[in-house]
């Protein structure tokens, strides 16, 4: 039976661009940084065949201009999380404070295609992609222990602990990545899993 790859990708803003990380059979296969996400879906589809895909990044924007479900849920399980504007203020934000959210909607609609939001777990035979996020990632698998402050070096010993070479993830944004790319393989191996929220505001998936 062939080893499943799976893709983790870090959500930048213009000038920081996408950084994603692929897994094959948990462990450490590639990377890529680029500015562009059509270029980015290309590679996850038909460069390293990925069968989920872990994005940090809002899936949805605000409907109201609240914090979204899943973000309320986070907050009130005590993980620290941003909330997400609704479209319209993102676009109007005259730093393009929100330009990184807007990065991963392009991604998002770059992957539809081929990798369609999942909106039930576990997850079918069929690619799909899901919404993560790293702090609380980090925050499961310690134990409700996760210390933004530590966020490098706790990330890293989650990676370490579940066997991916940190030799390649030379900056935080790689590690975010591989951390990502780690949820995806829990899920894609029918590990057990947490969601915030629910599909049609956005659901955040982390592993148990």
């Amino acid at each position: 039976m062939p080893l499943t790859t799976t893709v983790g990708i870090d959500v930048g803003g213009a000038r920081k661009g996408f950084h994603a990380v692929a897994l094959t059979g948990g462990t450490y296969a590639t990377q890529l940084a680029t500015s562009d996400a059509e270029e980015l879906a290309h590679w996850c589809r038909s460069v390293v065949q990925a069968s989920v895909i872990a994005i940090d990044a809002p899936c949805h924007w605000s409907a109201d201009g609240r914090a979204r479900p899943c973000e309320r849920e986070l907050r009130h399980k005590g993980i620290v999380c941003f909330a997400s504007p609704t479209r319209q203020a993102a676009v109007a934000h005259p730093t393009d404070y929100f330009g990184w959210m807007l990065r991963g909607e392009a991604l998002y609609q770059a992957l539809e295609p081929s990798h369609p939001l999942a909106v039930a777990l576990p997850i079918g035979s069929q690619p799909c992609c899901f919404e993560t996020f790293p702090h609380a990632i980090t925050w499961h698998l310690r134990g409700g222990d996760a210390q933004a402050s530590q966020k490098r070096t706790q990330r890293r010993e989650l990676l370490q602990r579940a066997g991916i070479d940190l030799a390649p993830l030379t900056s935080i944004d790689l590690i975010d990545a591989a951390l990502c790319a780690l949820a995806a393989h829990h899920v894609a191996s029918g590990g057990a899993c947490v969601h915030y929220g629910e599909p049609q505001s956005g659901w955040i998936v982390v592993p148990q």
